[in-house]
């Protein structure tokens, strides 16, 4: 399964941003998705996750301002950003795991928080 990441841009602070990312496979209800982000000179963190089931995972720095969501039928999973902060500013990738084995990254989608 490829994943494809869109979405990303520049923002003002305080913005909002939608990130996509599209699965070129089927997503199963075992597959868990997960958006993370890489600022320069940073680790990879985990912004958020969501299960088959629909339960979800926030990073702190998150909560209250990202949504995390999937459309099984679209093989999509979005990130809604809200309230964006400079320190949001990051390469953003989709993750596809099935059973707790990563089986793939997208390539990047670059969000930029900045005035």
């Amino acid at each position: 399964v490829q994943l494809l990441e869109s979405g990303g841009g520049l923002v003002q602070p305080g913005g909002s941003l939608r990130l996509s990312c599209a699965a070129s496979g089927i997503l199963f209800s075992i597959d868990v998705m997960g958006w993370y982000r890489q600022a320069p000179g940073k680790q990879r963190e985990l912004v958020a996750n969501i299960a088959g089931d629909g339960s979800t995972n926030y990073a702190d720095s998150v909560k209250g301002r990202f949504t995390i969501s999937r459309d099984n039928a679209k093989n999509t999973v979005y990130l809604q950003m809200n309230s964006l902060k400079p320190e949001d500013t990051a390469s953003y990738y989709c993750q596809h795991t099935r059973y707790g084995i990563s089986l793939g990254w997208g390539q990047g989608t670059q969000v930029t928080v900045s005035s």
